[in-house]
């Protein structure tokens, strides 16, 4: 009998991961069977077990994959010096995400970002997924501080604010930009970097001063 390559085992472990992705998004967790994954990936139950023991364990595998992807991308950021800009930084590593899996989609749709949501719903009632999303999430936000410790030695970004903060909001606008998507259909992520860009553009005024200009006039 002929040996199986590892490219060849690689290869379909990634067809069960995308098509269990695909499954996920469409009908969320609970009601997604293991037979609408085997239908999904057109495979019998022993070469899909072969590499995953259930539903858990394929869920477990696509979070700490898309968790790993992203910690990946900003990782390589931090190793930059200065790394890039926040609005650069963050619609650059997000954009690569969305690109690697803009081929999974449900009913003409990017099927990830609905993807995303639906693993952050299960993390409410599921302790064990809950406790791999707060590490993956600890670990990007560690990386995220990083970063944002190199902005304020460098002079890009002021000192006075704890680099947690900075790195929390960051990750935040991201996360949000991957719910919209999936609420309301795919944007570039060139919209995020442009919000972004905006709101860093923000100068406080002195004695705490703020002003809003809106239809010609101003607001103080």
């Amino acid at each position: 009998m002929a040996r199986v390559s590892q490219e060849h085992l690689d290869a379909r472990r990634r067809q069960i991961l995308d098509g269990a992705a695909v499954c996920f998004a469409r009908n969320g967790f609970h009601a997604t069977s293991m037979q609408d994954v085997l239908k999904e990936v057109d495979l019998s139950a022993g070469a899909v077990y072969r590499y995953f023991s259930g539903k858990e364990a394929l869920i477990a595998a696509i979070v700490e994959e898309v968790l790993g992807q992203v910690r990946a991308g900003f990782e390589e950021a931090a190793l930059s010096s200065p790394p890039p800009p926040p609005d650069v930084l963050v619609a650059t590593v997000l954009g690569r995400i969305l690109a690697t899996k803009e081929f999974l989609t449900v009913d003409g749709r990017p099927a990830f970002p609905r993807l995303v949501v639906q693993v952050w719903t299960e993390t409410l009632r599921n302790e064990e997924l809950a406790a791999v999303l707060r590490d993956g999430y600890g670990a990007v936000q560690q990386t995220w501080g990083r970063i944002v410790q190199a902005y304020q030695d460098t002079g890009m970004m002021r000192s006075d604010v704890p680099a947690d903060h900075v790195a929390r909001t960051m990750m935040a606008a991201a996360m949000g930009f991957l719910a919209q998507q999936a609420l309301f259909g795919p944007v570039s992520s060139e919209i995020l970097q442009d919000g972004l860009r905006a709101l860093m553009s923000v100068r406080d005024l002195p004695d705490g001063e703020h002003r809003v200009t809106t239809g010609g006039s101003q607001l103080g």
